[in-house]
């Protein structure tokens, strides 16, 4: 067993404590923190908090059978700004909007905004460079959902020489207006949200509110809890999200990014409460996070066609390890808006539980030539009554345009700068059980295959009495039941070790498709 600190300020610390576990460790340990008892932990990603600034601190964790000891000093940390110094209340009633806000924009370099224990009635809040905001345990940032409150980013605004264009608000990959987040980052850099606190988004289909007819543009689109538009350095870590409008947590056009110990959570039926999408991101990392929602958990992207097209701007280089998702429509999800590409994705150290999809990919023709996804990399990888566990979709029909001949068709067609390309995918050292329809689920399109997936040490049974269902969401798919391996215009299937436990028919169906089995 290795224990090691994965970040740290001048209040809290997160640890990485490896025995093997995935998400949870293998056994319980007791945290002595400068050799009083702290606490207990089960988990991985474990955070410590109540830390004094400029402290060294030694903490020990203590098994059955495993002692191990480091020590660290937390930050300096010049000032704390209390809002309720500010005129902020915390009684649930009084709109404190105002308050924190004059807190942030108060808040000098190197010092923190203490958000302590009570329920604050917000509307949109705003970051600045080199804020630090401590939600502290018993703290809820509760939203307010009257569209009248929150202000509108607009979709593209012009250059004043007309040779560029501005964009301020997004809505699945295109630019168009949206709702000020609940909390909102433009263009910031250094900043930091932590600690035990809560944002609750107060979302219902209610008449009036964010789910009620949510495929309707209200004045704007739905806003975001978290929204950090073309910002650097960011780290949000600990809290609770909750009840979002739309999506949670939407880093857009940012880099260095690390999102460390969250919980993100949004009913089954919650209409595109996608929990963390990075959308043409690089350089983020995402660790023990536990997300249970109504859409898909984690979403990567990067423009639906014109944003894409014109920046060219990939999601790269993005580890997400020791997370768990559950329930939801996939558990890592590229696409369907990604026309700049996904490249150097890595999901290693994962539970997967319940969700329709474990891997899914969504493409079609029409995303473009910059659609490119290569180096994908899932590892160590445990999942538990995932529908499907890897669906890679070359024809997803989402959209007014995707039911078109031009989409469906299984004739060739040209290859052009609409024709988008997946090229490299790896799976490795995982188990899937209690899977219900399909092993995996393969299409590429027939004028440019998926160029190569490897599957090494990948075991896959089946549930019992299993619920039928459609694999991918394209046309011609059709309900079934335990499917093995489909593969449908794959250049290159590499097959090491794999096993698949309880289907009906072949193990292996292929189509346009050069199999290799190697063990």
């Amino acid at each position: 067993m290795e224990m090691k600190v994965m970040w740290k300020n001048a209040r809290c610390a997160v640890l990485e404590i490896a025995d093997g576990g995935i998400y949870e460790t293998k056994e319980t340990y007791q945290i002595m923190l400068n050799g009083k008892p702290y606490g207990q932990t089960k988990k991985v990603v474990t955070s410590l908090y109540g830390l004094k600034p400029d402290t060294e601190y030694t903490v020990q964790i203590q098994g059955e059978t495993t002692k191990e000891t480091l020590s660290f000093c937390t930050e300096y940390e010049f000032v704390t700004l209390n809002v309720k110094d500010f005129g902020a209340k915390g009684d649930g009633k009084q709109d404190d909007t105002t308050y924190i806000q004059a807190a942030i924009m108060a808040c000098p370099k190197d010092s923190r905004v203490l958000i302590p224990e009570g329920t604050y009635r917000i509307r949109s809040l705003f970051l600045k460079d080199d804020v630090k905001i401590e939600l502290a345990k018993g703290a809820v940032l509760s939203a307010y959902t009257d569209r009248k409150l929150f202000a509108i980013l607009p979709a593209m605004i012009q250059s004043y020489d007309e040779t560029d264009e501005y964009n301020l608000g997004t809505w699945e990959g295109n630019p168009l207006p949206m709702f000020a987040g609940i909390v909102t980052g433009i263009n910031v850099k250094n900043v930091e949200i932590y600690g035990e606190g809560m944002i609750e988004g107060n979302s219902g289909k209610e008449e009036g509110n964010w789910w009620y007819q949510p495929k309707i543009m209200n004045i704007a689109f739905r806003p975001r809890m978290i929204y950090l538009n073309h910002c650097e350095n960011v780290v949000i870590q600990g809290i609770q999200v909750q009840n979002s409008p739309s999506w949670n947590i939407h880093p857009y056009f940012s880099d260095h990014l690390r999102f460390l110990d969250l919980r993100i959570l949004n009913p089954k039926n919650s209409p595109n409460t996608d929990g963390l999408d990075p959308e043409s991101c690089r350089d983020v990392e995402l660790a023990g996070i536990y997300f249970s929602l109504g859409d898909d958990c984690v979403a990567v992207k990067s423009g639906k066609i014109y944003m894409g097209a014109k920046h060219k701007r990939a999601s790269e280089n993005i580890l997400i390890h020791q997370c768990c998702m559950r329930d939801g429509h996939g558990s890592i999800t590229i696409g369907s808006e990604m026309a700049g590409g996904v490249k150097k994705l890595t999901v290693k150290d994962c539970l997967f539980l319940h969700t329709d999809r474990g891997l899914r990919i969504k493409t079609r023709r029409g995303r473009g030539k910059d659609a490119i996804i290569e180096d994908i990399l899932f590892e160590n990888i445990h999942m538990d009554h995932v529908m499907t566990p890897f669906v890679i979709n070359s024809f997803y029909y989402c959209d007014p345009d995707g039911h078109t001949e031009y989409v469906r068709t299984r004739e060739a067609l040209p290859v052009d700068d609409r024709t988008p390309d997946i090229r490299t995918l790896k799976f490795k050292d995982i188990e899937a059980q209690n899977c219900h329809v399909a092993a995996a689920y393969m299409c590429g399109l027939p004028e440019q295959k998926i160029r190569r997936v490897e599957m090494e040490n990948v075991h896959v049974s089946y549930t019992e009495n299993p619920q039928p269902g459609v694999p991918a969401m394209m046309e011609g798919a059709e309900e079934v039941t335990k499917v093995g391996v489909y593969a449908y215009n794959v250049e290159e299937l590499v097959l090491k070790n794999v096993t698949i436990c309880g289907q009906e028919g072949e193990e292996i169906i292929a189509e346009g498709t050069n199999v290799m089995i190697l063990g």
